[in-house]
């Protein structure tokens, strides 16, 4: 599939464009929903197919999106790694990062938008908990509660949510930012990055529907240890 240029209709600045990169991974029924709410924003999307059982470029061949596909499946770390790389090379002005199980909602992209284009913050960190309109289910909330302080304990930043998978970046910022961790531990990796080169970064309230989907799809207590695994041997081996 050819890449598809569409205006951002939420940003005036034409020569920043904003590319949302998109890891799915047998997403083959949430993906189409999930993209037809974000193509009325005219952003460029990338979908990252990692290695799904079902490939999603014939699924996605109607739709102004582009995808890149992993042979096997690598984890969303590396999928994400992929997306910075390929709008990096197409000179994109900015990067949001967006699940592909429903989840996330189109409109929290403007916001977490603003502090980047008034030159506030190098990268904006969406924050269930900072949302008056949070509903996060109880068990979700402590393994969120107990993450906020791995991630304090590895990197010194004591975020409010620790992984939300929605988030904006400047170009500069995604550039400084290498993704090591190919699973889901990728998001402290991040926000290890941020304390490194300094990037200045601002939680922004977002709003997360929570499906029966979504639920089935998200991280269970022990994908939470594998993740704490998976940060400590990096901090040993690296």
């Amino acid at each position: 599939m050819g890449f598809i240029f569409i205006r951002f209709m939420l940003h005036p600045d034409k020569s920043k464009p904003v590319f949302i990169i998109i890891p799915a991974y047998n997403e083959e029924k949430m993906i189409r929903d999930v993209l037809k709410g974000l193509i009325p924003l005219g952003c460029q999307l990338i979908v990252v197919d990692d290695g799904s059982a079902t490939p999603l470029q014939p699924l996605l061949f109607d739709l102004p999106v582009t995808v890149l596909r992993h042979a096997i499946n690598l984890g969303q770390g590396a999928a994400l790694q992929t997306g910075f790389e390929y709008a990096l090379s197409k000179q994109a002005g900015y990067i949001v990062t967006f699940d592909a199980d429903g989840q996330h909602l189109p409109a929290d992209i403007e916001k977490l938008l603003i502090p980047l284009t008034n030159g506030e913050a190098d990268i904006a960190l969406g924050s269930r908990f900072l949302s008056a309109g949070s509903n996060i289910p109880s068990g979700r909330k402590r393994l969120l509660r107990i993450a906020r302080l791995v991630n304090y304990f590895f990197t010194g930043l004591l975020l409010s949510d620790a992984h939300n998978g929605i988030r904006a970046m400047t170009a500069d910022a995604a550039a400084k930012i290498q993704l090591r961790q190919a699973g889901m531990a990728h998001a402290t990796e991040i926000v290890a990055a941020i304390r490194k080169k300094r990037l200045r970064y601002k939680e922004v309230p977002v709003n997360i529907h929570y499906s029966s989907y979504s639920k089935a799809k998200g991280q269970s207590a022990w994908g939470s240890f594998r993740i704490f695994f998976d940060i400590l041997l990096n901090k040993i081996f690296k």
